[in-house]
Formats: C-alpha cells, sequence, structure tokens
C-alpha cells in the first residue's frame, strides 16, 4: 500500500457497470535518498499479535475488509480502484484476506498490485501482510518492483489501519528493508472532505511517507464506513458491493 508519490496504492480494474452507483449508503462495521531505513524509535514498528485471533472477513472504522466491497478514485487522468477480493492467501502463516489494485493513467493500465491484510478480531487492528505487484507499460509487465511478503528475508508485517486511532499515532505499514518501509502518521479525527461521491465529515487523515526517501510524503484521508475517499491527488467517485464475477 505505497504512498502514491513512488508509484504505488492499493487496487482492482474498473469493469464498467460492476459498481453499484456512485454513493451507496456507508457500511457499517461493530532528504534524499538514504542507505539504511530510518527507524526512529517515535515510529512503532513492532507489533504483537500473539493474543489476536486473526480473521480475513470483517474491518474496523476505517478500513473494510468484506469481499466485493469496492472504491474508485479518481483525478485527472488517473483512475484508481480497490477490490476486496474473494479469496485469501497463506502468509507467513497467519490467512490474509487478497485486496486487488488496479491503477490506470490516460486509459492505460499501469500497475496491478494483490495486497494480503488480516484483522485482530480482539483489538479491530488491521495488518499489512505483502503485496505482488505487477507493473505495466504499453500493456506488457515490466517489473515487480516493491513485492514483498511478511516472513520472507527479513520482512515483517505492519498495521495498515488502527482499530482505535488517536492523533499523534505514528506505525510502520511496511517493513521491507530496501523495498518498501511505508509508514503513517495520524494528523486529524475531524476532517470534512467533500468528493464527487459525497461529504464526508469526521474523517481520519494521515500523513504518509517511507523511511526509503524521506523526502516523499503525502495525504490520504479516510471516511467512517467506507475507507479511502482521498489518495494524494485522487477523490473518492464511487463506492460499494459489486456483483460476484
Amino acid at each position: 500500500m505505497k504512498p502514491r508519490a513512488f508509484g504505488k496504492v492499493m487496487l482492482v480494474m474498473v469493469i464498467a457497470g460492476s459498481l453499484i452507483g456512485c454513493a451507496t449508503s456507508p457500511l457499517t462495521i461493530s532528504t534524499p535518498n538514504i542507505s539504511a531505513p530510518d527507524l526512529g524509535s517515535d515510529w512503532q514498528k513492532d507489533f504483537d499479535i500473539s493474543t489476536c485471533t486473526m480473521a480475513t472477513t470483517g474491518g474496523n472504522q476505517y478500513f473494510i475488509l468484506e469481499p466485493g466491497f469496492q472504491l474508485v478514485l479518481e483525478g485527472g487522468t488517473e483512475i484508481l480502484v480497490i477490490t476486496v477480493l474473494d479469496e485469501t492467501v497463506e502468509v507467513d502463516g497467519i490467512q490474509t484476506r487478497v485486496v486487488e489494485e488496479r491503477e490506470s493513467k490516460n486509459g492505460e493500465l499501469i500497475e496491478v498490485s494483490r495486497n494480503f491484510f488480516a484483522i485482530c478480531e480482539q483489538t479491530k487492528d488491521v495488518y499489512y501482510f505483502g503485496e505482488e505487484v505487477d507493473m505495466y507499460q504499453s500493456g506488457q509487465i515490466t517489473s515487480h518492483s516493491g513485492a514483498w511478503r511478511s516472513g520472507e528475508g527479513n520482512a515483517r508485517f505492519g498495521l495498515i489501519m488502527p482499530g482505535n486511532p488517536m492523533v499523534g499515532m505514528k506505525y510502520y505499514q511496511e517493513i521491507a528493508p530496501d523495498v518498501a518501509m511505508d509508514r503513517a502518521e495520524i494528523i486529524s479525527l475531524d476532517q470534512t472532505l467533500t468528493t464527487p461521491a459525497g461529504e464526508f465529515p469526521k474523517s481520519l487523515k494521515t500523513k504518509e511517507g517511507t523511511a526509503l526517501n524521506l523526502l516523499e510524503v503525502e495525504y490520504k484521508v479516510y471516511a467512517s464506513g467506507i475507507g479511502l475517499i482521498q489518495d494524494a491527488n485522487l477523490l473518492l467517485t464511487g463506492y460499494g458491493f459489486i456483483d460476484s464475477q
């Protein structure tokens, strides 16, 4: 789940007519490059899930893991579609839910990723266990840059969205040295944002970047019961459940 400044985000292919409207009801759910990553002590990088019952379905206030749920964000000539797939994969001994991302620009597919998430039933924290990545150019896969899996090499899982978010929380989303070291800081819980899909008050805003390049920073906004509604210059244009394919 990369900051867009690094050319990575989370999403699925836009299938004509697949999205159930642009504004269905929200889902209600109870410095330059550096040679070594900056693992400052103020950023949480260790996550104890030993007492958690990990699940592949559910979610918290700002992150949904329900199969068939989809978000569409657009800005200029770019389209980003996030879809929670009816598919699970075991990663690092944990069964995870697959969330597919598809990103296109000027009508051309530029990236597809399959991201692996699981939720702690006790705390509602959603953890990120890695991703498969296909980068495209002119319809051809050109690389798998940014791919990683927790438990392989020195990579380990991070936190994608806390179940009890608080302003000032700073945490690693990915911990894959030399590959993916994204991290987030919660800077607001009362953001109001108007998008083509509607106005969303009391939203969560994050400042996100990577320890691999401290100069690259972006902002994201998450609405309660929906999830991501702004990703850098992209705004939510549609959300809801899609028909099974």
